[in-house]
């Protein structure tokens, strides 16, 4: 039910999963956040609308839609297949009908995600398994970079947090476990039903 109904509030079409038979063993197949997962992210984390968020293997861009509508807050996905990246150029075109003052507030790159140049003022990145730890270790090497360079409150947000994403984050970055947000319900048949807020503090 809510899936529709943010769909034609947003008025954009960002459903359907891929399956991972078409997938390469490094990325992962395309599979929107589901909206109620999102509305208990955001019952519980906060943004504003100076915030720069950046959404790594952002599909069809249902997460930027999402923020910037309910935070107004700065939104950059990143998508490497053409394909999904037309469609979330599709999807901003019917968006800006409802937002207009948000279009240049939104924003979206085919690119690998490794390659992305990360903006100085991005402060915010959302990830849901996009794609394998090798390819998640240089995006966070490019974050870090990025962070020495211009030294920001910086938080990692994710999603069905993999073992091997967990791994190094806590062994071999400088981020920390700020908060942890379960999905009550899917949690009871999957203990990876969570968001894992990872920081990085310039006070420290």
């Amino acid at each position: 039910m809510k899936e529709n109904y943010y769909e034609k509030l947003l008025n954009i079409n960002t459903a359907g999963n891929e399956n991972w038979n078409k997938t390469s063993p490094h990325n992962h197949p395309y599979q929107p956040t589901l909206y109620e997962a999102l509305d208990t992210l955001f019952e519980k984390y906060d943004l504003d609308e100076d915030d720069h968020i950046v959404d790594f293997g952002s599909g069809k861009g249902r997460i930027v839609f999402y923020i910037n509508h309910f935070f107004r807050c700065y939104a950059n996905g990143v998508e490497m297949n053409e394909i999904y990246y037309n469609e979330s150029l599709l999807n901003k075109s019917k968006y800006i009908q409802k937002h207009k003052k948000m279009e240049d507030k939104v924003n979206f790159y085919c690119n690998l995600s490794q390659n992305y140049n990360v903006e100085e003022k991005d402060n915010k990145f959302y990830f849901f398994n996009p794609f394998s730890v090798q390819i998640f270790m240089k995006v966070i090497e490019n974050i870090l970079k990025s962070f020495e360079k211009n030294p920001r409150d910086m938080d990692l947000i994710i999603y069905y947090p993999s073992d091997e994403y967990i791994q190094f984050l806590e062994y071999r970055t400088p981020f920390m476990l700020e908060n942890e947000i379960i999905l009550e319900e899917l949690y009871k048949n999957d203990d990876k039903e969570k968001f894992v807020i990872y920081s990085l503090k310039t006070n420290l």
